[in-house]
């Protein structure tokens, strides 16, 4: 179960009961609540890639203040360059961290450190250990998925020596109704995951892909049980007063975030 929650700061943001259970603070954003203008109006915390319009650092470094002081996150924020891969970086205790490496999953046991990833269609997964002091912060898109990256992250939180068994809260993401793919994209699915592909066949080599039932798919897998699965069961493509979307709205798009920091 997810609760969304509106302080009196304006910002609003989901937050995971079985990850408030363990202590853990975490969130996941909306668009409501900050300070950019149209189109990045207005929690926007990312500029989307490539030419067209961008929003100004200023506004985006006052949103994740606002963002972060909302949700009651402390430490600095560890981030990664993003790619569409399966690379998660170890954010170590006590050592510099380098925003700039190329990576979709962060791993730590640092209660200094804020685990972000940024998102506009593509699902945030936010994991914990048992005590709640090791966690990761996952981005995946198709890609991701289909290669692996949520695997990946759980596997290095295991090499960290974290308890199991793990919690993890999978935010929104484009749902399957909004999410049409081609034919490349349905067979890169069926590779990864056999006859329990989670797509839909349409007419011709066309379909569309279910995401988040994907992720929820190999955790399972990975042996994480059901109930310690959160998942916030919310298109962004179809929400657009709530999300930002980089299928509905392109170039034009701004980013949500989720957030995690390793209990003390």
């Amino acid at each position: 179960m997810n609760r969304r929650l509106c302080p009196q700061t304006g910002v609003v943001y989901y937050a995971s009961c079985l990850l408030d259970d363990l202590g853990v603070r975490h969130a996941f954003s909306t668009r409501i609540g900050g300070v950019s203008r149209a189109p990045f109006d207005a929690l926007n915390l990312g500029n989307p890639s490539g030419d067209g319009p961008k929003d100004d650092a200023a506004s985006i470094a006052e949103n994740y203040r606002r963002f972060f002081a909302a949700a009651g996150i402390q430490g600095a924020r560890a981030f990664v360059h993003q790619v569409h891969g399966s690379k998660v970086v170890r954010v170590e205790r006590g050592r510099p961290h380098d925003g700039c490496r190329q990576a979709d999953a962060l791993a730590s046991n640092d209660p200094a450190r804020a685990l972000s990833v940024r998102v506009a269609d593509c699902v945030p997964v936010l994991v914990a250990s048992a005590d709640g002091r090791c966690v990761a912060a996952v981005h995946a898109g198709w890609r991701g998925v289909v290669e692996g990256v949520v695997r990946e992250a759980l596997r290095d939180l295991r090499r960290m020596g974290a308890r199991e068994p793990f919690t993890v809260a999978i935010g929104p993401c484009i749902g399957r109704e909004r999410f049409e793919i081609g034919g490349d994209v349905l067979d890169a699915f069926n590779h990864t995951f056999g006859g329990s592909a989670p797509v839909l066949r349409r007419f011709g080599r066309r379909g569309n892909a279910d995401l988040t039932r994907a992720v929820r798919y190999q955790l399972i897998d990975e042996g994480i049980p059901e109930v310690r699965i959160d998942s916030l069961e919310l298109c962004t493509h179809q929400h657009s007063a709530e999300f930002f979307s980089h299928r509905r709205d392109a170039k034009r798009s701004g980013r949500m975030a989720a957030v995690i920091v390793p209990a003390a």
